[in-house]
């Protein structure tokens, strides 16, 4: 996007003393409209706040209401299928419990997280039930309520 800015306007140049490829220095001499500036801010933003972490948080607000999916899911979905691991560790730091559903991440076999991070197990059944997600001891039947995300 860089380039593209540079040759949409003038006052929008190479970043000094950054990469070339990717940063720009703009003067705001007025010529630029606000909306593309806070394009260009926007663009620099989440250039620079890609994370393993935000990928997770994404893929998980995306498992559908009645539906779970695998820590292994959420980690192919965030980019990498080997940090099934990492996906366990964001959800235990969820910043945002109401819009970042954790509770819809279950192992490969089904089964609820024993240490739940917002009240254990007990908590992610209920709220797992809650949206008519069957949950019998602790396990939810992947072939009825896992999310087929390849739709």
């Amino acid at each position: 996007m860089a380039y593209f800015w540079r040759s949409a306007y003038e006052s929008v140049i190479p970043g000094y003393h950054q990469n070339k490829d990717h940063w720009n220095t703009v003067i705001l001499d007025g010529s630029i409209p606000d909306e593309d500036v806070k394009l260009m801010i926007e663009e620099s933003y989440n250039l620079i706040s890609d994370s393993p972490t935000k990928r997770i948080y994404e893929a998980v607000k995306k498992i559908p209401y009645g539906k779970v999916a695998t820590y292994s899911q959420i980690a192919k979905l965030a980019g990498n299928s080997k940090m099934s691991r990492a996906v366990g560790n964001a959800l235990h730091k969820n910043p945002d419990p109401d819009i970042i559903p954790c509770y819809r991440v279950v192992d490969a076999k089904g089964f609820l997280a024993g240490g739940f991070a917002f009240g254990g197990a007990e908590v992610q059944a209920k709220l797992l039930e809650a949206e008519g997600v069957e949950v019998s001891d602790n396990k939810v039947n992947l072939s009825i309520y896992q999310w087929d995300n390849h739709k």
